[in-house]
């Protein structure tokens, strides 16, 4: 029996120079290609029906990992993903900006 499974990817990539953006730009869009969705400015999950899916989109990071930078990989079960919270604190209308995020449902 096949279970879902999610993949997080935690990233920090240099992005001084703009060769570095680049890298980062490419490594973000290879995420986006291969199914991933943003959580977080470098925080991003895909959905894996079953160990299988997770071993081949793990061997696909492998391959397009950057030179430089540092790359975690997280896999845990549907079940412990969805006990996620959202956590906001409270805002300061002088100075700070609203915050809005997208939930995603999957049926």
């Amino acid at each position: 029996m096949n279970r879902f499974m999610r993949i997080l990817v935690f990233f920090d990539l240099p992005v001084k120079t703009k060769p570095e953006r680049r890298v980062a730009t490419q490594f973000r869009n290879f995420l986006l290609k291969d199914g991933y969705h943003m959580l977080q400015f470098s925080i991003y999950a895909r959905t894996c029906n079953g160990t299988d899916a997770v071993e081949k989109h793990k061997t696909r990071l492998y391959n397009s990992l950057p030179d430089n930078g540092s790359i975690r990989m997280l896999v845990i079960t549907e079940k412990q993903y969805q006990s996620i919270e959202i956590l906001v604190g409270n805002l300061k209308e002088e100075t700070d900006t609203s915050f809005a995020y997208e939930q995603l449902t999957l049926l």
